[in-house]
């Protein structure tokens, strides 16, 4: 009896001992592994692709206006565990809109509409900070979203007016206080600096990245305000939307 109880005893200290030791193997070995999991990498990445901007107000003096361009940057990731990446770099986008007023002529009840057309050129830098996922589908094929704010500097944005107006038109439209000189936006009456909201998602084949995204102006761009009668209270939001194709590096 006392042999066969000293069996099983050493048996079951045996089988501890061995829990023991997997155990403290399986804590090592998770251990190693979220160290590597956790190591921080980087990735440089060059854009360039197609841009829309829309520039939406109800006041009079700032039309409603779609401009098209492109766009080229360089960026930065900073790889995170869990599939993240915190991307930030530097983009230039070029974009270009025409858009035709039409006035109710003060000159004669016969002509019923006289035009002003608004030909815009917007030179603009921006400064995103994104945080990227990404989802693994099959091989290198992957899935990513992203979303953050942009900080958009507009460097340069002129509007060249072409007036087809009799006088009376145009004195009433100064005493309102539309303008109808050519003149840069951004030395004017509209704000160079505006902060988006960026939200978009993208596929990914190994170095290759196709991505789009909406960015959501978030500030008021209008910083002096017209007298404006006709068109009530001034303010200007601009958003747009992009398709990029990525290289990784």
């Amino acid at each position: 009896m006392k042999r066969n109880f000293l069996s099983v005893l050493l048996l079951f200290s045996a089988l501890l001992l061995s829990a023991q030791e997997s155990k403290y193997d399986f804590f090592e070995t998770k251990k190693e592994k979220v160290k590597v999991d956790y190591h921080l990498t980087t990735a440089w990445r060059l854009y360039a692709g197609y841009v829309q901007d829309w520039q939406n107000s109800p006041s009079v003096s700032y039309p409603d206006m779609y401009l098209h361009g492109g766009k080229l940057g360089a960026a930065i990731d900073f790889n995170l565990p869990y599939n993240l990446a915190l991307q930030t770099g530097l983009s230039y986008a070029l974009t270009y809109g025409r858009h035709t007023q039409h006035w109710a002529s003060a000159s004669s009840e016969y002509v019923q509409v006289e035009t002003i057309g608004h030909k815009v050129l917007k030179h603009t830098l921006n400064i995103p900070v994104l945080l990227f996922y990404r989802q693994e589908l099959w091989e290198k094929l992957a899935l990513v979203a992203y979303g953050g704010p942009q900080l958009q500097v507009g460097l340069f944005q002129y509007d060249n007016q072409s007036l087809n107006l009799s006088e009376p038109t145009l004195q009433h439209l100064h005493d309102i206080g539309v303008g109808t000189d050519s003149y840069n936006r951004y030395a004017g009456e509209q704000l160079p600096v505006n902060l988006q909201m960026s939200v978009g998602l993208g596929l990914e084949w190994d170095r290759y990245r196709l991505q789009g995204g909406y960015d959501f102006g978030l500030l008021n761009m209008v910083r002096r305000y017209p007298v404006n009668t006709a068109g009530g209270n001034s303010y200007m939001r601009e958003w747009s939307w992009n398709v990029c194709f990525v290289y990784k590096f």
